[in-house]
């Protein structure tokens, strides 16, 4: 429990230690640490401490993580802009200036307001480091802008860090040699512990939403110091922090479908893009002499979806939702000014998002550390739609359960659609060939149409949506190759043939997907074909065949379904029933999508869904479960309709019986006389196992309850039985009692190693499917003939996973 505190807390002491002694000796001629070496530690530090902060907050530990990631990312922006200036790249102390204030800046005051919160929160250890590298921070601001501040101060608020960093660890030390008995205050983690397990489980708190928060101020201030006067110039030194920003972002993004978070994660996926693209425009004065021109549209659009997006956010927050709101002004001023970020308007907001951030910074670290709460208006949306008819709010522990299987990710698919609609918009500026860099589209096109797609398609693919995830995956693929060769200057005026061949191979695979989509719904039937309207219009200006006006209308058309997909996937991850449906399979299919009822899909890893399985048997019905070795399908055996409803649903073979599981042999102890000594001694031997023995049949199959439908069970001379020697599998049997067992797949079809299988294969003729992924083995039992046994000699019906020779050492 204690080891991602002590490697996050002696990380940033080991970090503090060669930073002081940086600055301790900086007055020298040539510092003891060179700045590039020192950058390149820096850049290893962040990310042991990124790598301890994202680990310990799966035990809740808010204010931890988001010191963790706070200082992360300061050093990873700062480990970079000191490597610059050890390449020559920033040429004096300007330059050092206007590059770091930024960024220290707003270190200096995220800090603080960690460091306020843990000392309320009695987190005296965090909120000593947090406030010690404000103050050096602070202390480093003032001595970049005059000489009269030395550098030891700055040296000597590190040492702090060091001296808390030593002290935590003599007493983690003294805490592991005697054995628990020596505790020094402030480093024993255990009441820790037990305080953070009372707090909210994800899905109702989103801890990553602070580093978000401030990860925003970061961005906002390189160009908010500028408008204000405080640094000089905007240039490439700066670039560092807004790339660090974006790239920590994303990582956010993820996290917080990892915390089941859709509107923030779709959020963070946004300001991403913002960010990259801020950097990029800070490095366009590299290749280009003049400042970038923006796409007016593109804006405007970006503007909506946050308009939409803090919609959406207020059902569940009004003060998050106002926050958006802010960057909705930002995407209006850019849009109103031709230069974008290098004008005063979209800088005066950045000093307005910089202030916002901070504030709601301070709000969500304090209420999910807190137990007295800042009031957000939090419910107040629910109570007004409490009264409505027409709309009501989704909630409950299984809003995000996929429908297939189990996942720890809530679904992306709102921040995929967002993606094609920025994408879209984008490319309708098509620009100069002759300058294709002259206007901004390549961040817009890569990042939102490729890197945040590639994003939500792997977490589509985690949620099993295999379909889905291929489209996502392969359109992003498209648009970076596309944007980068196209908006790039790599493409030119010379059209190439093999760039013609690469979009042919692209439409095919689409025109595989668009098959595909005929089987899932209308939406993304007309979403796949829409977008092979944009690869032919790639094709026909590969070609010069490109008619004027086409690719436009091409963007529009995709990019209006993007924006429809969009909106109902809003809608239906916030509000019951279907406000804005995607619409049936148009070619229906038997098995998944083919009735209008669909089995419950529980996680095999909650108690909870055992218990409902458990529940479904007793009552007479039918379910696909995990074992030791493939998939099955079972039914109650005190349950005759259901034995007789299993067999049917199979289409069992006559050569093919279904066979008998138990938990334990007790379960069989009142029929234990009829059984010859001898034989219950080889299943005591035997069991647990994934051998199954064919015994003979006889009158302790009538103490089963099964009645009639033990005609179904083995053959009139003999049953096969098995305890499996999985938990899950025997846990559900001492719920319910002896079970009748099938292989979960018709007869003569290859067995079923996957619970998304189970309901590909049996459809809706099951009434439920525990999940728990793939199976731990592709081979079935061993069928052992025990029929015999007395006499000295067993036979095999089939060798499975356990082999002849190790059966034969049991007897």
């Amino acid at each position: 429990e204690s080891l991602h505190s002590s490697i996050g807390l002696l990380g940033i002491s080991a970090g503090s230690l060669l930073l002081a002694v940086h600055f301790y000796s900086s007055p020298r001629a040539a510092p003891l640490i060179p700045s590039t070496a020192l950058g390149v530690l820096l850049l290893i530090l962040s990310s042991l401490l990124a790598y301890a902060g994202i680990r310990r907050s799966l035990r809740s530990a808010s204010l931890f993580l988001s010191l963790c990631l706070t200082i992360s990312v300061f050093w990873c922006g700062y480990g970079v802009v000191l490597i610059l200036g050890g390449q020559g790249v920033l040429k004096d102390t300007n330059d050092f200036r206007n590059a770091l204030v930024p960024g220290l800046g707003t270190f200096t005051l995220s800090l603080l307001l960690i460091a306020v919160v843990g000392f309320l929160c009695r987190e005296v250890t965090l909120a000593i480091v947090a406030a010690a590298v404000s103050l050096a921070s602070a202390h480093e601001v003032a001595m970049r802008y005059s000489t009269a501040f030395g550098s030891s101060a700055v040296a000597c608020n590190y040492m702090i860090v060091c001296l808390v960093g030593g002290y935590f660890a003599l007493g983690r030390i003294l805490y592991f040699l005697s054995k628990e008995k020596i505790t020094l205050p402030g480093t024993d983690l255990t009441n820790k512990k037990t305080r953070e397990q009372i707090q909210p489980t994800s899905g109702s708190v989103n801890l990553f939403a602070v580093p978000g928060l401030i990860l925003n101020m970061l961005s906002a201030s390189v160009f908010g110091c500028r408008v204000l006067g405080i640094t000089g110039k905007l240039f490439i030194g700066q670039v560092p922090w807004l790339w660090a920003a974006g790239i920590y972002q994303i990582g956010l993004c993820i996290l917080s479908y990892r915390a089941l978070d859709v509107l923030m994660a779709t959020f963070f996926g946004f300001t991403s893009l913002l960010k990259f693209a801020e950097g990029y425009c800070l490095l366009y004065p590299i290749w280009q002499p003049e400042e970038p021109s923006f796409p007016v549209p593109f804006l405007v659009v970006f503007s909506i979806l946050f308009s939409v997006l803090a919609l959406f956010l207020s059902l569940k927050s009004p003060v998050d939702g106002l926050y958006l709101l802010v960057y909705v002004a930002y995407c209006i001023a850019l849009a109103c000014h031709p230069k974008g970020f290098f004008e005063g308007g979209p800088q005066g907001v950045d000093v307005a998002i910089f202030v916002a951030s901070a504030l709601m910074a301070l709000i969500h670290l304090y209420n999910v550390k807190a137990s007295a709460k800042i009031p957000t208006g939090k419910g107040a949306v629910k109570a007004l739609l409490a009264r409505s008819s027409f709309l009501k709010l989704r909630e409950g522990a299984d809003l995000h359960a996929p429908y297939l299987g189990y996942s720890k990710y809530a679904d992306a698919e709102v921040l995929g659609y967002a993606c094609s609609v920025l994408a879209s918009f984008a490319i309708t500026m098509s620009g100069d060939p002759q300058a294709p860099l002259a206007t901004v589209v390549i961040p817009w096109v890569v990042v939102a149409g490729g890197i945040l797609k590639l994003l939500s398609g792997s977490v589509a693919f985690a949620r099993g949506k295999t379909l889905e995830s291929s489209a996502f995956i392969l359109y992003a693929v498209i648009w970076i190759i596309w944007g980068l060769t196209r908006y790039g200057g790599l493409y030119g005026t010379n059209r190439s043939f093999h760039a013609a061949v690469g979009i042919i191979a692209f439409m095919l695979f689409n025109g595989f997907i668009v098959f595909c989509t005929l089987f899932l719904n209308i939406a993304w039937f007309l979403y796949s074909l829409s977008f092979l309207l944009i690869a032919v219009s790639f094709l026909l200006d590969a070609i010069h065949a490109l008619p004027a006006g086409y690719d436009i209308a091409a963007s529009l058309i995709f990019g209006l379904v993007s924006f429809y997909c969009f909106l109902s996937a809003l809608f239906n991850i916030s509000f019951e029933g279907s406000c804005l449906p995607m619409g049936r399979a148009i070619v229906q299919l038997s098995g998944v999508g083919g009735g209008t009822t669909k089995c419950l899909h529980l996680p095999a890893r909650k108690a909870s869904s055992v218990k409902r399985i458990a529940d479904i048997l007793k009552n007479g019905g039918t379910c696909g479960i995990p074992t030791d070795t493939v998939y099955v399908l079972v039914a109650a055996c005190n349950r005759p309709d259901a034995v007789e409803k299993a067999h049917q649903s199979k289409r069992q073979a006559q050569d093919r019986p279904m066979s008998l599981w138990i938990s334990s042999l007790k379960q069989l102890e009142p029929a234990k006389h009829l059984f010859t000594p001898l034989l219950w001694d080889f299943m005591e031997a035997a069991w647990p196992s994934p051998i199954s023995l064919v015994v003979p049949r006889g009158e302790w199959v009538d103490f089963l309850g099964m009645k009639d439908s033990a005609k179904y069970v083995g053959t009139p001379q003999s049953v096969a039985i098995r305890i499996p020697d999985c938990s899950v599998t025997t846990h559900l049997i001492d719920l319910v009692g002896p079970i009748v067992v099938t292989s979960a797949n018709p007869t003569g079809e290859a067995d079923t190693t996957h619970h998304n299988q189970v309901y590909a294969k049996l459809g809706d003729k099951v009434d439920a499917v525990l999940c728990d992924g793939p199976s731990p083995e592709n081979i079935a039992s061993t069928v052992v003939d025990c029929t015999k046994i007395d006499s000295g000699n067993i036979g095999f019906f089939r060798v499975g996973i356990i082999p002849k020779s190790q059966v034969k050492l049991i007897l």
